[in-house]
């Protein structure tokens, strides 16, 4: 009997079978068993759900067009040139798989690291309490109001570096051609909004200091203040309609995460203390993480409820907008645990001392096991450049 010539199998069932692949990898190399199957499946899969994260590693040399990142799922560095994210931009998040830089120009915009798509998003002088904005004033090219309406500037490298904490997205850009960009303001603690397509940053006034998170589930925007009090805030329509959600304080805790996780909202406290195993001539305080707890959200308290156990549930939390996938869709990996990276200290390495706060937390036993490729001793000393702290990001072909 002749072996059955596989290249030559029908295109409608190649595509049909196609679609049963739900890791990118596998579905790349399908495409690469031969011409005709590469010919009968569109080169960019629509139907993939969310996939393992890869971390996006600190870039270890100025003016490399190339970025590095860390494959959970098989331990390997993949380079990708991305030369949009060199040292001279900041990245302030990911969401959807897409990367937010700033650079020191008034510029903001989403990068996507697998297909270099490019959305522009209005400009940092956009922001409604920007009075202006002028090139020739060289250190103080921004000047701002202050909410008790006095004038002050900032120079270009100053916003670039701290206006913005953290921004994200209603959906991927690409997926959706409506969607919508939610950023929390330092110092001030707003929270503004733009549609696609919009030239202006808008406020959204009722929803002030609600800054330790914001995520989006459901169709809205969550937003979290430092006790666990979230402002639920719909912003598709004329104006944004805000309601505060009044939940029982929590204890006191040294940062917030929201986490979307499927059909639950969940809220992640994270706890500091100060690393007493780092020596530091230079005076400067250097911190490690020491637990989380996680809490899910019973609407009809409202109140949040501690969270002892995920199940097979895996939370990534950072300086990407958080999300939870479930274990056992990605072979080797372990639930019922927390995995994070620093975003909160490059302040940490400013005196080139001290390591790096990642890691991966297990709520079974409280332990903090290390996060690869980084350990978790005091023997390992790093610097790493402003603005170039890891970073989760799902590989997003959209």
């Amino acid at each position: 009997m002749a072996a059955a010539d596989w290249t030559q199998l029908p295109p409608e069932l190649v595509e049909s079978i196609s679609k049963k692949l739900t890791i990118f990898a596998d579905y790349l190399r399908f495409r690469c068993v031969c011409h005709s199957w590469q010919a009968s499946i569109p080169k960019t899969p629509n139907h993939l759900p969310p996939q393992l994260p890869w971390l996006m590693l600190p870039q270890s040399q100025p003016n490399q067009s190339h970025r590095a990142f860390y494959n959970l799922s098989n331990s390997r560095v993949h380079f990708l040139h991305l030369p949009e994210a060199s040292h001279r931009k900041r990245r302030c998040g990911s969401s959807h798989g897409w990367l937010v830089i700033l650079d020191d120009t008034p510029s903001v915009f989403l990068v996507n690291p697998l297909t270099r798509g490019k959305r522009h998003l209005p400009r940092l002088s956009s922001f409604p309490n920007v009075v202006s904005f002028d090139y020739s004033q060289i250190g103080r090219e921004y000047t701002l109001r202050s909410i008790s309406g006095e004038l002050y500037t900032r120079s270009s490298i100053q916003m670039r570096d701290s206006f913005v904490k953290k921004l994200v997205l209603s959906s991927s850009p690409v997926e959706d051609a409506g969607f919508i960009a939610l950023t929390i303001v330092n110092q001030t603690g707003d929270l503004a909004f733009c549609r696609e397509g919009e030239e202006n940053w808008s406020f959204i006034d009722e929803a002030r200091c609600y800054s330790e998170d914001v995520i989006s589930f459901n169709g809205l925007f969550y937003a979290v203040d430092n006790h666990g009090i979230v402002a639920e805030c719909d912003v598709k329509g004329p104006s944004p309609v805000v309601r505060i959600i009044q939940t029982p304080r929590l204890d006191d805790a040294d940062m917030r995460y929201l986490v979307n996780s499927g059909v639950d909202l969940l809220l992640v406290s994270r706890y500091l203390d100060v690393d007493h195993d780092i020596v530091n001539d230079d005076a400067d305080v250097n911190y490690r993480t020491v637990g989380f707890d996680v809490f899910r959200m019973n609407w009809m308290g409202p109140r949040w409820e501690k969270v002892e156990n995920l199940g097979d549930r895996m939370l990534f939390i950072g300086e990407n907008s958080s999300f939870s996938l479930s274990a056992s869709d990605f072979p080797g990996c372990v639930g019922n645990c927390i995995y994070f990276t620093d975003d909160y200290s490059e302040l940490n390495y400013e005196s080139g001392v001290g390591g790096y706060d990642s890691g991966i937390f297990r709520l079974w036993d409280g332990m903090i096991q290390e996060l690869p490729p980084y350990p978790r001793n005091s023997d390992y000393q790093v610097h790493w450049p402003p603005g170039s702290l890891p970073l989760w990001v799902i590989p997003n072909p959209c």
